[in-house]
């Protein structure tokens, strides 16, 4: 089953340049096939490029631990150099309503 997925993350590097464009390369070999959309907020502050990716859609994975062993063993080494902090939600879809699955 799919579950919405809910994910930030906070890029951040000295300023040389291109930075967006890099982020969303990462992005796009991580995320490959899968329906997750991103936006990407982009600031230069005392030197540093800061990048903010604000990812959004379904996924199959049902749970927050699920989506970080999957980035853990997939993201690229250039990722884990510029990544410097990050949130998640991962709803994993239930039967009958969120309350209480039964109805």
């Amino acid at each position: 089953m799919n579950s919405e997925t809910y994910i930030d993350f906070c890029f951040i590097r000295n300023k040389t340049g291109h930075f967006a464009e890099e982020i969303q390369q990462l992005l796009k070999e991580l995320f490959k096939g899968m329906r997750l959309q991103w936006y990407l907020d982009e600031k230069v502050k005392d030197d540093l490029e800061i990048i903010v990716a604000e990812i959004k859609g379904m996924s199959k994975w049902q749970s927050e631990q699920e989506a970080i062993d999957y980035i853990e063993a997939t993201a690229k080494e250039d990722f884990w150099m510029f990544l410097q902090g990050y949130q998640m939600s991962i709803y994993p879809q239930t039967k009958g309503c969120v309350s209480c699955g039964t109805h």
